[in-house]
């Protein structure tokens, strides 16, 4: 098996062969999927990185990778010794690396890229601004492939089918929404990538991507027809039968190609530059309009139907009983058994799996102890795993796939001994969970405006951090949905009623500790003036607040009164599915401070 400064030495070969300036490895697929199928973990082959996101950008003196503030510890720790440098983002998602290519190629270059892995939107970005400063692209690039020995298959896992009692609505109803969203863009086409719109279009679930129920497949949609271009072997007769009943065609995986190609003269066809690959973009007959707008099926998803909320708020139920169950099996034994961080996400897994229409984790667990909870997005391996002793804060960042919802929620708890500091962070980190939980906003209030508004407790002791705010959840879907955020960036979003969103601001002190509190809420109606419609959110979480790090003279008293309303809630929610021990243990938990 090839090093890591072998395989670079490889692909820095290739290069030079071919006359190659700059190599970019982003982190993507086909779908532009935030998490992807191990056929491309491409960054993880070239440089042992395992975070989410990222960029590898490769010279022949020089190679980086391009990652933002949460992942600045690990991605030091895993790139030793394999020929790469970590290079600090500033601003997450940002492609800080065409500025730096600009800079050290003063007479321009050749930049290649595999085009099945760069967005519409980053390549057009790339032309624009590195093109008129002599830069050549070379756009069909794998120097990957020739030297990945044993590379992964596409996976072939089985898909299905979830009934309208589950999403809300019929494929054929969506289609129509669809449909009419495509006139009023002008557009006789859709191009559909992006692997959640799609499962969520066709009510569609698999399998093919770690944690996310999703399915490998495209989609073209006119006033007339639907194609679904997938591998039909992944479906039953009856779910084949049920899509064609609904009015979708059903072609081979790979025909979307064809499809792309072939299409009329003088039509147009609305393509999401976020959302798409340029490999497929380039197919696209010069004759073909293009309208370059969001998937209109990304807003659609994004607000929840009423039969969807009232299925989240079941699940919120069940996975609140299991991490329930967890942190009191956590109290019982930390300091009598053996616990570590891996025993620790393998006992949750298991409180978990015992809930009914659980599928599976939402994402990797972050079960981080003491300094690993200064790490973001840490994630235990049989290296790193250590014992949790009676000392010090436990962060728990975890999330289920059930069939009627996901769940995302991080809490953190004291083990004892705790240092003033470890309470004013914590102490600290609630106050912002709370002021965003319970923001009261007009509506058209965006994303970064929220963000602000849950980052000022931090920012009044002079704190902060490095991720944002909150996400997007999907249904039963991914646990990181758009199209909106609550991050310090100017996404034109606004936050609708139906959404779905985390919040979880942290203080994360490296070597020390890390503290986050996440809750998923629900963007509700509010009330309604002469000023504006205002909208506030709905807790969805139900899993107690450990109170026993609040040091309550920081806190105001709404504060204080959200905290033990809150918690008494969760007893109120969860006990009539505990069992005698384990609500005793929770009411005694939960007394108000």
């Amino acid at each position: 098996m090839m090093t890591y400064t072998e395989k670079l030495a490889a692909i820095r070969s290739q290069m030079k062969e071919e006359g190659v300036s700059a190599y970019l490895i982003p982190s993507a697929d086909p779908h532009i999927s935030e998490y992807v199928p191990d056929r491309y973990k491409s960054i993880f082959f070239a440089s042992g990185f395992t975070g989410s996101a990222g960029t590898l950008v490769i010279t022949e003196d020089f190679a980086g990778l391009w990652t933002d503030a949460r992942y600045f510890v690990q991605a030091n720790e895993q790139l030793e010794g394999s020929g790469f440098e970590l290079v600090k983002m500033k601003v997450q998602h940002a492609p800080e690396y065409i500025e730096w290519l600009a800079e050290k190629f003063e007479n321009g270059g050749t930049i290649a890229f595999d085009a099945k892995l760069i967005s519409v939107g980053l390549a057009q970005l790339l032309e624009q601004q590195l093109k008129p400063l002599n830069f050549e692209f070379a756009t069909d690039r794998d120097y990957l492939n020739p030297i990945w020995e044993g590379r992964p298959s596409l996976p072939m896992a089985p898909a299905y089918i979830l009934g309208e009692e589950t999403t809300g609505k019929a494929t054929a109803a969506k289609l129509a929404e669809l449909r009419g969203a495509l006139k009023k863009h002008l557009s006789d086409y859709n191009l559909i990538s992006s692997l959640d719109d799609l499962a969520w279009l066709f009510n569609l679930r698999g399998s093919d991507v770690k944690c996310n129920p999703v399915v490998l497949c495209f989609a073209l949609v006119n006033q007339d027809k639907a194609i679904l271009f997938i591998d039909s072997d992944k479906l039953n007769e009856g779910d084949r039968n049920q899509l064609q009943e609904a009015g979708v065609e059903l072609q081979p995986y790979e025909a979307v190609e064809t499809a792309l190609a072939s299409l009329p003269e003088d039509s147009s066809i609305l393509v999401d530059p976020k959302r798409n690959c340029f490999a497929l973009f380039k197919l696209l007959p010069a004759s073909v309009r293009v309208v370059q707008e969001t998937n209109p099926t990304t807003f659609f998803k994004a607000v929840k139907n009423e039969v969807e909320i009232a299925n989240i708020r079941k699940t919120m139920v069940k996975d609140g009983v299991a991490v329930t169950r967890f942190f009191k099996w956590l109290d019982e034994n930390i300091g009598k058994t053996k616990v570590t961080e891996l025993s620790a996400e393998e006992q949750l897994l298991q409180f978990r799996a015992e809930q009914e229409d659980f599928v599976g984790p939402s994402f990797d667990t972050i079960a981080g102890y003491k300094a690993h909870g200064a790490l973001p997005h840490y994630r235990a391996t049989e290296q790193s795993d250590v014992e949790l002793k009676a000392d010090g804060l436990f962060l728990l960042d975890s999330g289920g796939q059930y069939k009627t919802g996901t769940s995302d929620i991080t809490r953190v708890v004291s083990l004892g001994n705790l240092t003033e500091e470890e309470s004013i962070d914590y102490t600290l980190v609630l106050k912002g969970t709370i002021d965003g939980s319970t923001a009261r906003f007009p509506k058209g209030t965006r994303g970064y405006q929220i963000d602000a508004i849950t980052r000022k407790p931090l920012w009044d002791y002079a704190r902060n951090y490095g991720h944002g705010t909150g996400h997007g959840v999907g249904f039963f879907l991914n646990v990181h949905e758009g199209p909106h955020v609550l991050n310090p960036s100017p996404t034109p979003i606004d936050i609708e009623l139906g959404m779905i969103s985390s919040v979880e601001p942290g203080v994360y002190r490296p070597g020390s500790h890390g503290i986050r509190i996440e809750n998923l809420v629900l963007t509700i109606t509010d009330e309604v003036n002469d000023f504006a419609v205002f909208y506030t959110f709905e807790t969805l979480t139900y899993a107690l607040i450990d109170t026993k790090p609040v040091k309550k003279e920081l806190l105001e008293q709404h504060h204080i009164d959200w905290l033990n309303k809150y918690n008494k809630t969760v007893v109120e929610k969860l006990g009539p599915h505990l069992q005698e021990d384990e609500l005793t243990w929770l009411k005694e938990k939960a007394k108000a401070i």
